[in-house]
């Protein structure tokens, strides 16, 4: 396995905000809603880890290094995990498990149905992200694994829906997305390329 550190403190690291959240919780560090705290830090954690694996790939044009793309798998599942762990979240201390209560809130908050399609969407990229499916979709892969895009798109989307009253936070990882967007355009790409080559 290349990079094994790398991998291994990605890991840590992964585990250990979510972990640390849940301890301020329980130890009464999060008034006045503890719950509610702990859900939006996860899917902001979701949010976060999503433009960082959005970000392997130029980095890997500037820079030439391969290992940003070793990683960007790992990236990529921990913030299917967050996502997953933001949703039940939002089903334990919100809900309180009340299946009827969200069948109700998805009626009255789109936001909750566009933060579940950005969950199924994230879903079928960890379900494909391995070597067998890599093998078995072929061309298609890629072309199945553009969805994250989609994905950020909903996720910024439902994001705004919920901080609509203060948009400067959102605003930041609007503009990362939209940056890292841009450096997908063919042309930004291949000017990147160059740049790392002069």
């Amino acid at each position: 396995m290349r990079y094994p550190w790398l991998r291994l403190a990605i890991f840590i690291a992964g585990c250990l905000f979510p972990a640390w959240w849940l301890y301020e919780a329980v130890m009464g560090l999060l008034d006045p809603d503890p719950g509610k705290i702990l859900m939006d830090r996860l899917g902001q954690g979701a949010l976060v880890f999503l433009l960082v694996t959005l970000s392997m790939t130029p980095l890997q044009r500037l820079s030439g290094w391969s290992g940003w793309i070793v990683i960007r798998r790992q990236l990529g599942l921990w913030c299917f995990a967050y996502i997953v762990l933001h949703l039940i979240a939002y089903l334990v201390f919100i809900l309180g498990l009340d299946w009827g209560q969200f069948v109700v809130e998805l009626r009255k908050r789109p936001y909750i149905i566009v933060g579940a399609l950005g969950l199924v969407g994230l879903l079928v990229l960890a379900v494909t992200s391995n070597r067998y499916s890599q093998r078995r979709l072929g061309a298609r892969w890629k072309k199945l694994h553009k969805l994250v895009y989609a994905v950020l798109g909903l996720g910024l989307l439902h994001f705004l829906w919920i901080v609509r009253s203060d948009l400067k936070e959102w605003a930041v990882y609007a503009a990362v997305g939209g940056l890292l967007m841009v450096m997908r355009v063919p042309v930004v790409a291949r000017l990147l390329g160059r740049w790392r080559r002069a």
